[in-house]
């Protein structure tokens, strides 16, 4: 694990009605899910600051999703918006990091696992969330180097 910063994490996979809640074991062997937020009942960016809190993490990982040729998207841009917003509202580091078929490998995890789509729906963004906390930690402890790019905070109200 040389390289590797020690401290638990949350990853955070933007969806348009709901965001996937993972989180990670302070030596980040394993990313586990933690519950799926609503994007239209109360406050998003305050539920998981509150979860942030509880599991005590030292880093937000929000998930990049770019198309398949690594281009921006409408859900690139709402996902670097709501990172800015939690950036803003938060003193923990919050980090983006590549997510391309994070959400198509957590449907396949879930058919493979005898759950259809649609009984799926409730949990596959929280899977969404481990797959891709699962993979930046891996890229870290591989690397050395904290996977993704760092959020600034935003200058404009969320």
């Amino acid at each position: 694990m040389s390289g590797f910063r020690r401290g638990a994490r949350l990853g955070i996979d933007v969806g348009k009605a709901r965001i996937g809640v993972a989180r990670s074991d302070p030596d980040g062997m394993l990313a586990t899910p933690v519950e799926t937020v609503a994007r239209a009942v109360g406050d998003p960016v305050a539920r998981i600051r509150e979860l942030a809190v509880e599991y005590s993490a030292v880093e937000l990982v929000v998930g990049l999703p770019l198309n398949l040729k690594g281009e921006e998207t409408l859900s690139t841009i709402d996902a670097v918006q709501f990172a800015q917003a939690l950036a803003a509202a938060s003193e923990i580091p919050v980090r983006m990091v590549d997510e391309r078929l994070s959400t198509v490998s957590a449907n396949s995890v879930l058919r493979d696992a005898g759950r259809s789509q649609r009984s799926s729906r409730s949990i596959v963004d929280q899977v969404a969330a481990v797959v891709l906390l699962q993979h930046a930690l891996d890229t870290e402890k591989q690397t050395g180097r904290a996977p993704g790019l760092p959020v600034p905070p935003s200058q404009e109200p969320a």
